[in-house]
């Protein structure tokens, strides 16, 4: 039965370029103008949100757009107040969109007296009204299970699927899929066979947090155009570092294919200044300018493959549909030229 009400779309600060990618797409599906919801988002001297919606979202099937990328605490308290502001304005539903989840790091206890920070903030979302969460690449799968609202959560690995086949069609026997460590297997053993390619492994030992004292690579990377696939990059220095050993086992060109670019601190300066041919991010974390300008380092979009999969939502049809080829390939074929 079609809906009657069109989905609503509203954004916080994260990420407004992504937002705006993602009205435009779902304009083109739709054939009509969707638009963010006019609001505004702002914050009174001593730092605190404030949040108002200048729209009637009554019976509305709303949907927030907010990464909570840095500063994450910032950006997870616009995406409650937000969520608070539409609940006590009877929006009908509300689902958050979190192209990138914070806190997922700390999805367990690693130590003894450690929070679980990333079933924190799914008790936060939920009790915020939050009834659904759309997300993408979440560092642990076991975070949807913190959540007792539905979690859809999408894989970049298609989108660098279509990369990958544009980018190397000439040398795809040449391709080696990396995992950076044994943690990310699964993760890189889907790129794997979507482009029918071999994996190999760098096992890397950690003495303490942010610090890798060992590296290995499990398997014979020799003559190989290696792509290392993680779901985040920090400060960049694993990664940098995972590089340098491919190289130095005998591969003949290293990129990476990094979800969530976090790209803290030396990030930038060390993917410039490393053996690696290329990096490849998505937007779901807005990119700086030193980002955005830095020479080996490209960003794939994610709109088209948000805008669908919350369109699918509202029609209550399938998101598990936008992680096959067929379904994925039509909503990039522009872009890449595929047919």
């Amino acid at each position: 039965m079609p809906l009657l009400n069109e989905p609503k779309l509203i954004a916080g600060n994260a990420n407004r370029p992504l937002a705006e990618s993602i009205a435009r797409r779902m304009s083109i599906h739709r054939g009509m103008n969707v638009g963010l919801v006019d609001a505004r988002v702002e914050r009174f001297n001593d730092g605190e949100i404030f949040v108002e919606v200048f729209e009637n979202v009554r019976g509305e099937d709303m949907f927030i757009i907010q990464p909570t990328s840095n500063p994450a605490n910032d950006n997870l308290m616009e995406l409650l107040i937000m969520a608070d502001a539409l609940r006590r304005s009877s929006a009908s539903r509300i689902t958050a969109v979190l192209p990138y989840f914070g806190y997922a790091r700390q999805d367990r206890r690693t130590k003894a007296r450690t929070p679980i920070s990333a079933k924190l903030v799914a008790n936060m979302l939920v009790e915020a009204g939050i009834e659904r969460v759309l997300t993408m690449d979440l560092h642990a799968a076991q975070i949807q299970g913190f959540f007792d609202i539905p979690v859809d959560n999408l894989y970049a690995s298609p989108i660098f699927a279509l990369d990958v086949l544009t980018q190397f069609k000439d040398r795809l026997d040449d391709l080696m899929v990396v995992s950076p460590d044994v943690g990310g297997v699964a993760r890189a053993r889907e790129l794997a066979k979507r482009i029918n390619a071999p994996l190999s492994i760098v096992d890397k030992r950690r003495e303490k947090a942010g610090e890798v004292a060992e590296m290995k690579v499990i398997g014979n990377v020799e003559g190989k155009v290696c792509l290392i696939v993680d779901d985040m990059c920090d400060t960049a220095g694993t990664l940098c570092k995972a590089a340098e050993v491919l190289m130095e086992h005998g591969a003949k060109e290293v990129h990476s294919y990094i979800t969530h670019g976090v790209m803290s601190g030396p990030a930038v300066e060390r993917v410039t200044n490393s053996v690696m041919k290329s990096l490849v991010l998505t937007d779901s974390i807005q990119p700086t300018d030193a980002v955005s300008t830095a020479p080996n380092i490209r960003i794939v979009p994610t709109a088209p493959l948000f805008a669908q999969a919350i369109l699918n939502i509202w029609h209550g049809t399938s998101v598990s549909s936008l992680f096959e080829a067929d379904t994925l390939t039509p909503i990039y074929e522009a872009m890449y030229n595929v047919r």
